[in-house]
């Protein structure tokens, strides 16, 4: 069952890489289009390409992440502070392309119709709370991580690994013949 799922991951990881290298191709070629054919500004063509380049973008980082931490073999069992910074990376990503995408939209609706300036406003305030929640779950799983210390939570994983013939195998001496 694991290998379906880190090969499910895999092809995720595959596609969403494919949709953003389309993405990374057609910006810039639908920008030319429209801002030399004269069917928009050149300015508006341009603040359409930072939007695609920035999901575009945000897409090549969770593929990257999806290829980094869930398919490789054997990291179900990986310590809470490797999980703990390649959550953090994650979000992190996702929070750029919010403020990103909350700049851009602010831009444009403030030279056509400054009474929608609300939604990027709005936008701007929930990458703010991710932000902050972001900070506030490093900051409480950082102080879980110093109560617990990485030396109890590696001799627990120890523990489990061991099967009891393996925990017993000290108590007999070498040269015995039990």
């Amino acid at each position: 069952m694991s290998f379906l799922i880190r090969a499910v991951f895999a092809v995720a990881a595959c596609a969403l890489m494919a949709v953003a290298a389309v993405l990374l191709v057609y910006a810039p070629y639908t920008a030319l289009r429209q801002g030399l054919g004269g069917d928009t500004l050149v300015h508006e063509a341009l603040l359409n390409i930072v939007g695609y380049l920035i999901v575009a973008i945000a897409l090549f980082d969770v593929a990257k992440y999806f290829f980094e931490e869930e398919v490789p073999a054997g990291r179900e069992k990986r310590a809470a502070a490797d999980a703990r910074r390649g959550l953090t990376k994650f979000l992190s990503t996702i929070i750029i392309a919010i403020f990103l995408e909350a700049l851009v939209l602010l831009f444009e609706t403030a030279r056509e119709e400054v009474s929608e300036v609300i939604y990027p406003a709005l936008l701007v305030g929930i990458g703010c709370v991710a932000l902050v929640s972001l900070g506030l779950f490093q900051r409480l799983s950082a102080s879980v991580e110093q109560q617990v210390g990485p030396e109890r939570e590696a001799r627990a994983e120890a523990a489990r690994d061991i099967s009891p013939a393996e925990a017993a195998a000290p108590l007999a001496s070498p040269g015995s013949n039990r």
